[in-house]
């Protein structure tokens, strides 16, 4: 028995590394292929080696020094990321832990209906609403500020959070908000010493999930910014491929570089984003 255990457990590591071993090369060769314009000079990117003849940094030295007229706003830009980013990220997560707070625990009335709306627009793809978007943001006069591009990723991003944080807030135990209640506390305070404390991980997810998406947005930052210092860097790196001569080398250091702070901040809270993200989704 022990045997026949043991071999089937064998076995069925073997599938998954028949698997996952593809998987990974697959997801791997982009980014060596990134890593490895980005140290190669000008003229041996395109030579077709597994490795630079003679490898280089220096197209970090130009994109951090700004050396090239693609890159002369790189770190406005890049600080623009950040700040709209976050914001997106510290907005969504308010509006979110709120509503999910008011719908799961102090069951509002039309809460479901009202989430359940807002999760129906996620049958039309983001793409098709970028043109209303962008009329609406006309009419209110916010197109080229960066709030449009924020309130735009706001919305996109906010009901899938709602759900996510309403299915986790319905696993906590009822008997914690009627202790509470007992002792007299408010729903303002059942909301922060009861609600907020229990929900880290999912709070940290979906704030993970928010600020992700809106760092890697382009075409609603495309259509909503139009300013070389208000872009995002994201918007900067399409400009590289509009030129006769793409310098790929660029490009490719500068996108190396836009990658790490969302790559760092998803190891950061990896655990976080699989129990948070997760939370509710099997009944106990």
């Amino acid at each position: 028995m022990s045997r026949r255990f043991t071999l089937k457990k064998l076995v069925g590591e073997a599938q998954l590394l028949l698997i996952g071993i593809p998987v990974l090369l697959w997801t791997l060769v982009p980014v060596y292929h990134m890593f490895l314009f980005a140290i190669s000079e000008r003229d041996s990117a395109t030579s077709g080696r597994l490795w630079p003849k003679n490898p280089t940094l220096q197209n970090f030295d130009i994109v951090f020094q700004q050396k090239h007229f693609y890159l002369n706003h790189f770190w406005v830009q890049l600080g623009n990321s950040f700040i709209i980013a976050i914001s997106v990220g510290a907005l969504t997560l308010f509006i979110a832990t709120t509503a999910a707070f008011a719908i799961s625990r102090l069951k509002v009335r039309g809460g479901r209906t009202v989430m359940n709306l807002a999760l129906f627009t996620y049958f039309i793809p983001a793409a098709f609403l970028a043109v209303p978007m962008y009329k609406t943001m006309g009419n209110y006069g916010l197109l080229n500020h960066q709030s449009a591009l924020i309130l735009a990723m706001v919305t996109i991003a906010s009901p899938y959070c709602i759900w996510v944080l309403k299915q986790a807030s319905d696993k906590l135990p009822w008997e914690l908000d009627e202790a509470a209640r007992m002792d007299g506390a408010s729903p303002l305070q059942l909301f922060r010493l009861v609600y907020l404390p229990l929900m880290v991980p999912s709070l940290v997810a979906v704030g993970t999930y928010s600020l992700l998406l809106a760092w890697n947005e382009y075409l609603y930052a495309f259509l909503l910014l139009s300013n070389d210092k208000d872009v995002t860097l994201a918007v900067a790196l399409g400009n590289f491929l509009s030129a006769d001569d793409s310098p790929w080398e660029l490009l490719m250091a500068t996108g190396l570089v836009y990658a790490l702070p969302p790559a760092a901040i998803y190891y950061a809270f990896k655990r976080y984003m699989v129990s948070g993200l997760t939370a509710g989704a099997v009944k106990s």
